[in-house]
């Protein structure tokens, strides 16, 4: 599973609101919610033009987009 907080955080600065951005990436609120709570992955499309919409650079799509989420287990 990928950790999309950083993602979240540009979609904010640069749409406001998710439901703006997904109108502009071509999908609905639900497909792209279901998307950033990892039930169904980016294409590769889909990357490329939301780093072309939030402007993120080449070198930096590992970071917004396949950042892996990291469990943290109790030691008891």
């Amino acid at each position: 599973m990928f950790n999309y907080s950083k993602l979240l955080g540009k979609i904010t600065e640069k749409y406001r609101t998710n439901e703006k951005f997904a109108e502009a990436l071509g999908c609905s609120p639900q497909t792209l919610s279901k998307k950033l709570n990892n039930k169904i992955p980016f294409s590769q499309i889909e990357i490329d033009k939301s780093a072309d919409l939030l402007d993120i650079n080449i070198e930096e799509i590992d970071t917004y987009f396949f950042t892996k989420n990291v469990q943290k287990f109790e030691q008891k």
